[in-house]
């Protein structure tokens, strides 16, 4: 009991509290997080700072300019968690199993706003993240999809479905202006934690999907400043982050 005050006292001597270890591994050791963009333009900055802001996150900006070269090499991977901002259209079959070789190490996936539409030409991708965009008319297992269409600067209600997720956990329903997607498909398999009534947009806005040691979040949600700045979504964001990974909070 002495050594336990004595051990406490020291740690408030030295500033440390108990939230701050909250989300990090062996030995307060902050999650490695690969940002990875390209393909698609946005606002870099505001973007980034998003990452910046997160508390015991350390984020390593992965600009692509093939679409998916991080996946060349995984031999001495350093990242606990991949999120995707990207919005690319080739992989190779080496980068496709690299890529399923990382989720099956344990490596969490965030994926973000126009990175639903990814490698549009692997299924594997879409039935990784739960969720297909289509940028034309597709015929796929004998069923054939319109495109999918999107809205810009739509004022969109979000509600919480799963208010007791370790993603949504402490987030309310809130209200942002951001992109909306429409007439893509979603995985009846996904668990859903926000939605929309937006008349222009898909129903499902966020989920995750936990299967053979993998844990996959998806973040519809994303398109510009106002909303990487918005509170609610920077910690729907960590949350996600720290879920994948592993290490969210046990409170």
């Amino acid at each position: 009991m002495k050594y336990g005050v004595v051990l406490l006292c020291a740690l408030l001597a030295a500033g440390v509290r108990a939230e701050d270890n909250e989300g990090t591994g062996k030995d307060g050791e902050p999650i490695n997080v690969a940002v990875v963009t390209g393909g698609h333009g946005f606002d870099e900055p505001a973007f980034l700072a998003l990452f910046a802001s997160l508390e015991n996150v350390h984020h390593t900006h992965l600009p692509q300019k093939k679409g998916s070269e991080f996946l060349e090499d995984i031999a001495d991977w350093p990242y606990d968690v991949v999120v995707l901002y990207n919005m690319s259209r080739g992989i190779s079959e080496k980068r496709r199993a690299n890529f399923e070789a990382l989720l099956d190490r344990g490596v969490g996936l965030v994926v973000l706003h126009h990175a639903i539409a990814n490698y549009p030409e692997w299924p594997g991708y879409a039935a990784i993240i739960g969720g297909s965009y289509f940028f034309e008319e597709t015929t796929r297992d004998s069923v054939t999809y319109p495109r999918s269409e999107y809205t810009h600067d739509a004022e969109i209600r979000v509600k919480i479905e799963d208010a007791g997720h370790p993603v949504t956990r402490g987030v309310e329903d809130f209200t942002i202006v951001d992109e909306t997607y429409r007439k893509w498909v979603y995985d009846a398999g996904n668990h859903l934690l926000l939605s929309t009534d937006h008349a222009e947009s898909n129903r499902e806005l966020a989920w995750t999907r936990e299967a053979a040691g993998r844990r996959v979040c998806v973040i519809q949600p994303g398109h510009g400043p106002e909303v990487f700045s918005d509170a609610a979504y920077r910690r729907l964001v960590a949350q996600a982050i720290r879920w994948v990974a592993r290490r969210e909070s046990k409170e």
